[in-house]
């Protein structure tokens, strides 16, 4: 397993969720959620001045795409904000496949008793720890990369 801290990011229409790995590539703990701006490019400075005193090594955005693997208005907005992110940064983004990320995580949000107003305020953030904890099982597991490399996305 690669040492560095990895950032995981869930596009939501009014928030995106972030989450960050330990140095190991362990643990995935929710980071805190960025209100979405009217431009990509504001919401990605947002989200580097969260990140500003961290050394990441790769990032994940969710790829929402529907249960049959086709693309949707939320996949080319969370590629949107991954590529003015890319753009910004030296840090290389991969999508991962997120199907059901945000559906698991209001299930886990329920089952601790939060009800759906307060939820709403971090479902981004635990949608992003899922997508960061399914990243790094998957390098862990498989010895590889997980998900898709931005540049090679084919959507």
């Amino acid at each position: 397993m690669r040492q560095g801290r990895r950032l995981a990011v869930d596009v939501g229409k009014v928030r995106v969720g972030l989450a960050i790995s330990d140095f190991h590539g362990i643990l995935a703990s929710p980071l805190q959620n960025i209100d979405r701006q009217a431009e990509d490019v504001d919401t990605v400075r947002l989200v580097l001045a969260a990140i500003s005193d961290e050394t990441i090594i790769e990032t994940y955005f969710g790829l929402p795409v529907s249960m049959s693997g086709k693309a949707s208005a939320s996949t080319d907005d969370a590629v949107a904000l991954a590529t003015a992110f890319a753009a910004a940064s030296n840090i290389p983004v991969r999508m991962i496949d997120e199907r059901l990320t945000t559906v698991s995580a209001g299930s886990a949000l329920r089952s601790s008793g939060k009800n759906s107003k307060d939820g709403r305020k971090v479902i981004d953030q635990i949608a992003a720890t899922l997508i960061l904890e399914q990243a790094l099982a998957m390098e862990k597991n498989l010895g590889q990369q997980p998900g898709v490399a931005l540049e090679d996305l084919d959507v």
